[in-house]
């Protein structure tokens, strides 16, 4: 399995296996499963190996159909086939995201049974809080997994980005944060009092700006459209992102020269691109990651030369951002999920 230049974004085997949890906990097959969503079996052999976004939502499509559960058996009552759909259309009713949200966490509450969400307003922070009935803290896929359908779903409805400030659960740090804090924020807490997702309370006066008309395309995307990190794609960030893909990187511009081409004033640009949660080194990191995984899928091995290819001043200097995206180094990764 490989992925290509124009996929927006990977995501690391180890969530397909956490995906895949419950599912072999009953004894089931995920063969078919794994045919299904396009990804070869052996990669989960493979620690450092990463699948396309769209397979990965192939993959979510076919548990659930499967199990008819969108939660991948990690209720103790099902989210059922449709469930997302139902709450989507919901949302769509409400003027604004706060009460979009509202709508979507009643839903939930009925849901479910192990996690009850609530929204709460603490002056100018805004927080989806998870709360269990007791027991074990429950997995940290289960919260992110539950986190990424709610904050897709309000990004997607306002019609931008809502930054996520910061993430807070109560079970220990699993073995594998790195996606989580590409599809969040770097700022992760384990071990806390509550599960909560932060962010900036003004968001919730955002207004719903989507049609029923919009909302079947959105839905027809789902899950893959909100996976690595919702983003419209007519925000900024995605403009600037497809921009920085039609240049060679050693011809990339400078943040005033990029703030030229988009006719805005520098200080402009920033504040815009700041209301996205989003930076100008962010995304040309984000776009070179992408880059950098699908030469090594297709075979470059000349580590030097992909480093000039990429912008980076020297090899090194590759090295540590590839460790820093990947948990590992390009030779690893490319010893690993290299062509056979």
């Amino acid at each position: 399995m490989t992925t290509s230049t124009s996929e927006k974004g990977t995501i690391s085997v180890q969530l397909v296996a956490e995906a895949l949890l419950e599912f072999r906990r009953q004894g089931l097959p995920d063969a078919p499963l794994l045919e299904q969503a396009g990804i070869a079996p052996a990669l989960l052999q493979r620690p450092y190996a990463r699948v396309s976004a769209q397979a990965y939502a192939r993959l979510w499509r076919a548990i659930a159909a499967a199990a008819d559960d969108e939660f991948f058996g990690m209720d103790g009552r099902r989210m059922k086939s449709g469930s997302f759909a139902y709450m989507a259309h919901a949302a769509l009713q409400e003027a604004d995201v706060g009460r979009a949200l509202e709508s979507m966490l009643s839903f939930l509450g009925l849901i479910f049974d192990g996690l009850q969400p609530r929204l709460e307003r603490q002056g100018s922070l805004a927080q989806i809080v998870l709360d269990e009935k007791g027991g074990p803290a429950c997995r940290a896929f289960a919260c992110f997994t539950l986190w990424l359908m709610l904050h897709g779903l309000a990004c997607w409805l306002a019609g931008r980005r809502i930054a996520i400030l910061g993430v807070e659960l109560r079970c220990a740090a699993p073995d594998y944060c790195g996606d989580y804090r590409v599809m969040f924020s770097d700022n992760l807490r384990f071990e806390r009092p509550h599960n909560r997702l932060l962010f900036n309370a003004d968001c919730l006066a955002l207004p719903v700006r989507r049609s029923e008309r919009e909302l079947k395309r959105f839905l027809a995307g789902a899950p893959g459209n909100i996976l690595v990190r919702y983003r419209d794609p007519q925000s900024l960030g995605a403009r600037i992102k497809a921009y920085l893909r039609s240049l060679k990187p050693e011809r990339w511009p400078d943040f005033d020269a990029l703030s030229g081409h988009f006719y805005m004033a520098p200080s402009t640009l920033r504040r815009k691109l700041a209301g996205e949660g989003q930076s100008y080194q962010g995304l040309k990191d984000q776009v070179r990651s992408d880059l950098a995984i699908a030469r090594l899928d297709s075979g470059a091995s000349n580590f030097s030369e992909l480093a000039f290819d990429l912008g980076f001043a020297d090899t090194s200097a590759f090295y540590k951002a590839f460790k820093k995206w990947t948990g590992t180094t390009p030779g690893q990764y490319r010893a690993l999920h290299g062509p056979d």
